[in-house]
């Protein structure tokens, strides 16, 4: 059996951007992805603390260091630019991986970036 666990989260970032005229998904300033251990086109969960949306897409890689969140496409209805959000990935784990994993928690400041 396979278990979806907690992988990481970014927490509290804000975000920069809404782009309603664009395919879909959320553009992730690279550094950050990097830092939370998302890939590129995986799964995310965008948990909007200014609305309580919950809602979820894929990850764009943005450039690094510029501390974009961009929600694209119909998601960007879900968000305004400022809004403050939570973005969460989980794995499918066996028991014996849940047991050993640790969670990647970043927690970027009020630009997006990594102190």
């Amino acid at each position: 059996m396979l278990l979806q666990i907690f992988k990481s989260k970014i927490h509290r970032a804000t975000v920069t951007e809404a782009n309603l005229n664009y395919v879909g998904s959320i553009t992730i300033d690279g550094a950050l992805m990097d830092a939370a251990n998302i890939y590129e086109g995986e799964r995310i969960q965008i948990v909007n603390n200014n609305n309580g949306e919950r809602f979820e897409t894929y990850a764009i890689r943005g450039e690094e260091g510029s501390g974009v969140i961009c929600l694209n496409g119909a998601a960007a209805r879900k968000v305004e630019v400022g809004d403050v959000v939570i973005l969460i990935t989980y794995a499918l784990m066996s028991h014996d991986e849940a047991m050993n994993h640790k969670a990647v928690n970043v927690f970027p400041d009020e630009n997006n970036r990594l102190e």
